[in-house]
């Protein structure tokens, strides 16, 4: 199982939200590239990285952080946040992003989501299904739709998605645990889904439990920003796995 942490931009800083609420803002560190840094010192080899002025302004706006970690660092980077068109995706694999995640985008224009799948390949188009209740939410997860998670997530698979990045919007930032018997069963009714686990993650005790679910990934922000999960211990969990 990949381990992949978070760093959320605002303002160009690395901050973390609870449950996706901007005034729950926090700023952990006024410069994201000492924190890809830092990962990558500790044998990390992904990073997660969100346009949270992006995922509001609904257009690509953090691309220099994005450009400045992926051309310093040998991260590889999945990056979303306001990605809505060709041009926004143009923008963040150029400037360095190796995956782009699409959310809002896949629930409120299918179409363009697709195209993005035939033109860059299912390596590199992952699938943001963020949900509340069971509902996918969008925008950055101010709105909630009526689209069920489960069936969402299979349609899309139909349509050649591999990967799926599900974060449980209830769970986020809340340091309560993950969303495990979700994952269960989204991972029981898909048959190819590539699965990373998102929100919740609270201790280190999280991650072998992820891992015998059978999650490709987990995206971990706040444990490690709030020194539940130290990065010796991811090294650890690497190299052992």
């Amino acid at each position: 199982m990949r381990i992949i942490p978070a760093i959320d931009i605002i303002d160009g800083k690395c901050v973390r939200l609870s449950r996706g609420d901007y005034n729950t803002k926090k700023i952990y560190n006024e410069n994201p590239l000492e924190v890809a840094k830092e990962f990558e010192a500790h044998g990390i080899q992904y990073l997660h990285l969100v346009d949270l002025d992006g995922a509001k302004s609904k257009h690509i706006v953090n691309h220099k952080v994005l450009e400045q970690i992926a051309s310093k660092t040998q991260l590889k980077i999945d990056f979303g946040g306001g990605l809505k068109s060709d041009k926004d995706l143009q923008i963040a694999f150029e400037s360095g992003a190796t995956q782009v995640t699409g959310g809002s985008i896949a629930v409120k224009n299918p179409d363009i989501f697709e195209s993005w799948l035939h033109k860059f390949g299912s390596e590199k188009i992952i699938l943001g299904a963020d949900a509340n209740n069971e509902k996918v939410a969008t925008n950055g997860w101010l709105e909630e739709s009526d689209l069920e998670l489960i069936p969402f997530i299979q349609q899309y698979e139909q349509k050649g998605v591999q990967y799926v990045i599900c974060t449980d919007i209830s769970k986020d930032g809340m340091l309560d645990g993950p969303s495990a018997d979700l994952y269960r069963r989204i991972l029981e009714e898909t048959e190819n889904i590539k699965l990373i686990a998102s929100g919740g993650i609270a201790t280190f005790d999280d991650l072998p439990l992820l891992a015998e679910i059978g999650c490709e990934g987990t995206i971990i922000g706040k444990a490690i920003y709030e020194s539940r999960i130290s990065l010796k211990q991811l090294e650890e969990f690497i190299l052992q796995n």
